[in-house]
């Protein structure tokens, strides 16, 4: 079996969220599966001197009005939350905790997750916020309240975002396709064509 499309994203991403909303369709056509990354776009900063996009004079305002544009464009919901940007590590916690169970449901939360915040403008910043994702889809609640203050899971979100920079992410969404990268949710296509001709 080819190796799955690596999908790396920031739960605090709105191009993340729109990349999310499609990814798995579009690469199941293409006959590949999906490996969902979460990631922390903080950690990157800290590395590359970066901010938030939103928050960059002139680049912000263009952007802001461009994640509405494509979300019409793809026919998805966009309602900002609040706060934004938000801190996402307990989602990203609550993600590779609920991997080593099944990486099924770690993704159905992942999506959950990105809906409450981006289609229904929810605050998605607290560990409370995750834990009631998690109860809705009939994911242990209380074990993943446990977790999410487990020095182990802990560290095992610390490695995954390390491994993520580690394989040169910087953006949200970023795709590793049989080792090319990819970023922006607006080069999904352009992984599409790379599964299909074999590269160029």
């Amino acid at each position: 079996m080819p190796a799955p499309v690596e999908f790396y994203f920031d739960f605090s991403s709105p191009y993340g969220y729109l990349a999310a909303c499609c990814i798995d369709e579009r690469m199941a056509a293409v006959g590949r599966e999906v490996s969902w990354r979460p990631f922390l776009l903080g950690a990157v900063y800290k590395i590359v001197g970066g901010q938030p996009l939103v928050d960059i004079p002139m680049k912000g305002d263009y952007a802001r009005h461009d994640m509405v544009r494509s979300a019409r464009r793809n026919d998805v919901p966009l309602t900002w939350p609040r706060p934004f940007p938000f801190m996402s590590v307990a989602a990203v916690r609550a993600f590779y905790w609920l991997e080593q169970q099944s990486p099924k449901e770690a993704t159905q939360l992942a999506k959950e997750v990105f809906r409450r915040a981006f289609a229904d403008g929810q605050d998605m910043s607290g560990a409370s916020a995750i834990i009631a994702v998690a109860s809705d889809l009939g994911i242990d609640k209380d074990g993943l309240a446990a977790a999410l203050q487990d020095p182990s899971v802990k560290d095992l979100a610390r490695a995954k975002v390390d491994a993520a920079i580690g394989a040169g992410v910087f953006g949200s969404p970023y795709f590793i396709v049989d080792g090319e990268p990819f970023w922006g949710h607006d080069r999904i296509s352009d992984v599409e064509e790379w599964v299909r001709v074999g590269g160029w």
